[in-house]
């Protein structure tokens, strides 16, 4: 039996809308805080914002958008999202910089006061010697930490980082939300990610909430939820 509700973001990665209602009909669960992710891919499809604005405001939605520009872009991006007022959270890139956060947080208390915005540290698709690839000569460690510190002087509601980083920002992040990506379910292949961990480990580094995408909504959506739930046990 779980001992508490976890957070859970299923990604909703299809341009398909019939499988974005197939996921959220059949994932529904009252042993889990359900919320559903929506990225580049199905935001830009055809129907894709309106069926973002006409879902319920009792639904936890998540616009991962990762915005990341100069901060008065980023800050007129999301003064362009104020009709989606059932929208909860908003990512943007931690690398875009304290005055880029600090733009996107009060263009956010002004626009939907219950928008909180999240900031994307390193990608979970990302290894140490992709990081050193395109310049970087931290380790992807002291690069999240830097982050996160960075974000919480900016007033940013939360991170998102693996759960391999999670354990080393939770005492930086203190008051704030740890989200983490790259979770598949024991068995899973990694596929294109590479910082992946199982959604007890990443509970146990840190985290509070987690996203999950392929292990929930390939196959049996159902039966796949059900393996998540004794997963958390």
């Amino acid at each position: 039996m779980i001992k508490k509700k976890y957070n859970i973001f299923i990604a909703c990665d299809t341009t398909n809308l019939s499988q974005v209602k197939k996921i959220i009909h059949q994932s529904n669960t009252s042993k889990l805080n359900i919320g559903y992710k929506f990225g580049l891919e199905f935001f830009n499809s055809k129907q894709g914002r309106n069926f973002i604005s006409q879902l319920s405001k009792n639904i936890s939605i998540w616009l991962d958008l990762k915005l990341m520009d100069i901060p008065n872009t980023v800050s007129s991006a999301i003064f362009s999202l104020k009709d989606l007022t059932n929208v909860r959270y908003l990512t943007i890139h931690a690398s875009g910089g304290y005055e880029m956060m600090l733009a996107a947080k009060q263009a956010a208390k002004k626009s939907n006061k219950k928008l909180k915005i999240l900031a994307v540290t390193v990608l979970t698709s990302f290894s140490e010697n992709q990081l050193k690839q395109v310049g970087h000569t931290k380790s992807i460690k002291n690069i999240v930490i830097q982050q996160a510190a960075l974000a919480k002087k900016a007033k940013i509601d939360g991170i998102v980082c693996s759960g391999y980083e999670a354990k080393f920002i939770k005492k930086i992040c203190k008051g704030m939300q740890i989200i983490t990506p790259g979770i598949r379910l024991e068995g899973d292949l990694k596929q294109d990610q590479k910082r992946v961990m199982t959604p007890k480990l990443a509970f146990n580094n840190g985290a509070t909430g987690i996203v999950i995408g392929r292990s929930i909504t390939r196959g049996n959506i159902k039966n796949n939820i059900q393996k998540l739930i004794s997963s958390l046990q």
